[in-house]
């Protein structure tokens, strides 16, 4: 038996030594660069759309093209399903896996609303929607399992995946089906590359329905994100010459540019470790202070290590006072989940150690701007304001 994964791709990285893994440069026929990998653009493909289909106009080239593996499976450059210890799955483990499984995915995302309200907030519903009346078209014996999970709160993520080729190529076959119908449809006009991916982003909820309408029995892995994006990490460089510049303004131009083409890069799957939410912060706190007092706390502080340092420790500070202040009704509102709860309970212990433990450059801005983070309402928000002046008068 013999398995083959095939990481997509649209720019140069570490490739696993594994070589059960391949790289699959996707989108390769419109690339600026070549990297040397296999891409998208031989046999019969779907390459020059990659721009609406992201890594599936590599779904599709596997599905097409890909005709000795008995196994196939989908990853990216920087995702990879791995074991609950945290490990990549050797090619003999897949085999045992799928003995037992119809295949080898994602563990499903709980979102705190339904799927179909949380596409509202970051993309066009009616698409959605639209989704929904090919599927009752085309695959009627799907429809009420799509209405159902619409209004639910799960689903799978990434379009990652491993199954038995036959297996594989059903899906893709229904899938493909459900977007070259949708294609006819839909206004393919969009503000910018990240909304344009739009069949990326609903093919990971159509996974779900699939599995789900079908009864197939799915492993559920992790998913390890290994390093930063190329395009955080290009961020986070321009974000250090401005702090060093002690430049605000231009920082904060420089961000809002970079957000109204790629929204995505304060996401989890781009910013691992939280540093672009950080500087956003940074900047919009700066650009206040400048207004509010003529000066910022880049006149005292501008290196970046130092700056998001004390940023995390501003927001340690904050969320520490948040919890302190919320009565248990507020939180079980917040939170609605009583264990969440009562971790919040016992944590109250050390608040005001923490919440007296704030950064020098610290500024009432700062403070009321790192509080609105964690607060549900301005009641709490001007509570958590208090305490931390409190706390900070008794230190």
């Amino acid at each position: 038996m013999s398995v083959k994964i095939f990481a997509m791709t649209h720019k140069e990285f570490e490739v696993p030594d594994d070589p059960m893994y391949i790289p699959l440069h996707v989108g390769h026929k419109n690339a600026r660069e070549d990297y040397g990998y296999s891409g998208d653009d031989t046999g019969d493909n779907i390459s020059d759309l990659n721009c609406y289909y992201a890594e599936l106009s590599g779904v599709y080239w596997v599905w097409k093209n890909e005709k000795s593996a008995d196994y196939v499976g989908i990853c990216h450059y920087r995702r990879y399903l791995t074991s609950e210890e945290g490990y990549a799955f050797t090619e003999a483990e897949y085999e045992q896996i799928l003995a037992k499984y119809d295949l080898v995915t994602t563990k499903q995302l709980e979102l705190p609303g339904s799927y179909r309200d949380g596409f509202a907030a970051h993309h066009r519903v009616g698409v959605l929607d639209e989704t929904g009346r090919v599927i009752a078209e085309l695959f009627p014996q799907y429809y009420d399992t799509f209405v159902s999970l619409v209004h639910q709160n799960r689903t799978y993520f990434g379009n990652i995946m491993v199954a038995k080729k036959e297996l594989y190529d059903a899906y893709c076959a229904w899938l493909f089906a459900i977007f070259f119908e949708l294609h006819k449809r839909i206004d393919l006009t969009f503000a910018d590359d990240y909304h344009r991916r739009v069949y990326g982003f609903i093919s990971e909820f159509l996974l779900y329905v699939w599995v789900r309408a079908n009864h197939l029995c799915a492993y559920e892995c992790r998913v390890a994100v290994i390093g930063e994006k190329k395009e955080t990490n290009e961020v986070l460089f321009q974000m250090k010459d401005f702090f060093r510049k002690r430049d605000a303004a231009g920082a904060k131009a420089y961000f809002e540019a970079v957000l109204s083409q790629r929204p995505d890069i304060l996401m989890e799957a781009s910013d691992i470790n939280g540093a672009c939410k950080l500087c956003l912060q940074a900047v919009s706190t700066a650009n206040l202070e400048q207004a509010e007092y003529g000066y910022t706390f880049l006149d005292q502080i501008s290196d970046y290590e130092a700056i998001i340092d004390g940023f995390r420790q501003l927001n340690s500070a904050a969320s520490t006072a948040v919890r302190a202040v919320m009565t248990e009704k507020e939180m079980q509102r917040q939170t609605g989940k009583a264990e969440y709860v009562r971790t919040i309970e016992t944590q109250k212990a050390d608040g005001s150690a923490a919440a007296n433990d704030l950064p020098p450059w610290t500024t009432d801005i700062a403070l009321r701007a790192a509080i609105r983070l964690f607060a549900q309402n301005p009641d709490i928000a001007q509570r958590a304001l208090q305490y931390c002046k409190k706390m900070k008068c008794q230190k």
